[in-house]
Order: structure tokens, then C-alpha cells, then sequence
């Protein structure tokens, strides 16, 4: 999918496999919030997502892996999620979304996320969408600061129900 070279070796963009989803899960769970979501004892729910994922290619789980050099594998050290929509508003523009955007706490500030969300943007602009939209917690301020940077706009303003 992706590769560039940081200091440590190579970050490079894949999708995910299932033997990836324990250290997705980590990712997911490596913060207050998450670590009230997620429960990584239980890897069943994880697998059924993936599979109905990997079923539609309108969805793509992807995952950041460290590479060091001379290697052809490393860690999973970030990860996110990248769903195309269609709609009939803006003239039948396709959007995409973003979601599960996780960097590895001890890889933060170096880019990775950058250059995640660069690709996934490029790809969706290859893809046809007009638009990429996002949410974040309202307590997450550093990653709304983050997506801020790269020219997010905190434009509406998003409501859940859990069902």
C-alpha cells in the first residue's frame, strides 16, 4: 500500500490480517477511553469484524508497521480504519471516513500519523471522494489539534447512540 523511510527503518501501510488484530486491539485500548471499549480476551468479535471488513471492499482495516532495516517485518505500531460512503447530498458525492486512528504511545510525534492520514487521504481523493470526514472524543484535544494541522475543520458537530 504504503512505505517510507523513518529513522528507525521503513513505516509502512497494510491491511491488516488476522493475526494482526491482537496488537489492533492494543492500539485501540491504549487510552481511558478505549480501555473501557475494548476487551482483547475475547478475540471472536475482532475476527467476525474483520472478515465482514475484508468481505466489502468499500471497508479496509490498515495497520502501520515499523521495519527496521535490513528486516521484512516489524511491530504494528498504529492502525486505522477506511470506509467509502455514498450519498445522494452534494450531488451524489462519495465521502470517505476515518475512524480508529491509533499511533503506538511510544511512536507518537514522529509523522506516522502524518503520513497515515495522507495516504488514506490521497486514497480516497483516487477513489472519488469529495470529502473526508472524521470524529474524535471532545476530550481528545491533542487529536483535535492534530487533525486541525492537517486542515480538518471541526465543521458539525456529532452525536452516538448506543444501540
Amino acid at each position: 500500500m504504503f512505505t517510507a523511510d523513518v529513522g528507525a527503518g521503513s513505516f509502512r501501510l497494510r491491511e491488516a490480517a488476522r493475526a494482526d488484530l491482537p496488537a489492533v486491539v492494543q492500539l485501540l485500548a491504549d487510552d481511558a477511553l478505549g480501555a473501557g471499549r475494548e476487551a482483547a480476551q475475547d478475540m471472536a468479535p475482532y475476527e467476525l469484524a474483520l472478515d465482514a471488513i475484508n468481505a466489502d471492499p468499500a471497508h479496509v482495516l490498515v495497520v502501520g508497521e515499523l521495519v527496521p532495516h535490513g528486516e521484512t517485518a516489524g511491530a504494528v505500531v498504529a492502525t486505522f480504519q477506511l470506509s467509502y460512503l455514498p450519498g445522494i447530498s452534494r450531488h451524489g458525492a462519495w465521502r470517505s471516513q476515518i475512524e480508529g486512528v491509533r499511533v503506538a504511545d511510544a511512536m507518537r510525534g514522529q509523522g506516522l500519523g502524518k503520513l497515515m492520514v495522507g495516504w488514506a487521504i490521497a486514497e480516497s481523493r483516487r477513489r472519488g471522494c469529495t470529502l473526508m470526514q472524521l470524529t474524535t472524543h471532545h476530550s481528545r484535544a491533542a487529536a483535535q489539534r492534530f487533525y486541525g494541522q492537517l486542515g480538518f475543520e471541526a465543521s458539525h458537530i456529532g452525536m452516538k447512540l448506543a444501540l
